[in-house]
């Protein structure tokens, strides 16, 4: 079964943290109709000193959905790797995240959610 993610560029135009956790709200629910299974997000992980920012703020945001149960979970970039158990138990069940170009490569700058 192949996995159906959408990957979104949330750190585009240079939002505040507020807009980017609106615009993560936004393409969650659309991800939802559309029935895909994950999201792969792009927040960056601040080379320019607003990445970071993103980062932090919208996985604190995705804690607190995992904890009200409106995701399942969410994988950071570091953590996107066959090695890790969350990410592995993924790739079991979607094959094709094999061929995901972040897979193992530690990249701080990405956030897969899992719907």
């Amino acid at each position: 079964m192949p996995a159906l993610m959408k990957v979104v560029n949330l750190e585009a135009g240079l939002p505040t943290v507020e807009q980017a956790r609106s615009q993560l709200t936004t393409e969650i629910a659309n991800a939802r109709r559309a029935a895909l299974s994950m999201l792969k997000i792009i927040h960056g992980y601040g080379s320019r000193g607003v990445g970071g920012a993103l980062r932090e703020g919208l996985q604190g945001a995705l804690g607190r959905m995992k904890m009200s149960g409106e995701i399942r979970d969410f994988i950071a970039g570091e953590d996107w790797r066959v090695a890790d158990e969350n990410t592995w138990e993924l790739v079991k069940r979607f094959p094709s995240l094999k061929e995901d170009a972040d897979l193992g490569r530690g990249n701080r700058g990405i956030t897969v959610i899992v719907l």
